[in-house]
């Protein structure tokens, strides 16, 4: 039901910073920039860098066919649901470990 796909995501408060540290010092490609979050390209997998006022460690990415059915398999084994909208949501799963699903 699950697949992983090659996105990654990271939660800081300073865009700006974040934006500095990546493109500057870590010389990954920036693809996309908006005042909400960064992409980049980092040669296996993309990064998005968001901005948010809770700093996150990077949440891998799944994708899945049905995010109705996904959610409600994950709500039905243990897991909270911490935010999501039509195509997509992020999830704590029973360990404290969050990650990303996406509908393809």
């Amino acid at each position: 039901m699950f697949k992983s796909n090659n996105c990654v995501a990271i939660h800081l408060e300073d865009i700006t910073a974040a934006e500095n540290f990546y493109t500057n010092v870590m010389k990954f490609e920036l693809l996309s920039r908006s005042e909400a979050y960064l992409e980049y390209d980092t040669g296996h997998f993309r990064l998005y860098v968001n901005r948010d006022l809770n700093t996150a460690p990077p949440i891998p990415s799944f994708t899945v066919e049905d995010i109705g059915a996904a959610k409600q398999s994950l709500m039905e084994n243990g897991c909270t649901i911490l935010r999501e909208d039509q195509n997509s949501l992020y999830f704590r799963d029973p360990f404290g470990i969050t990650y990303d699903i996406i509908q393809k």
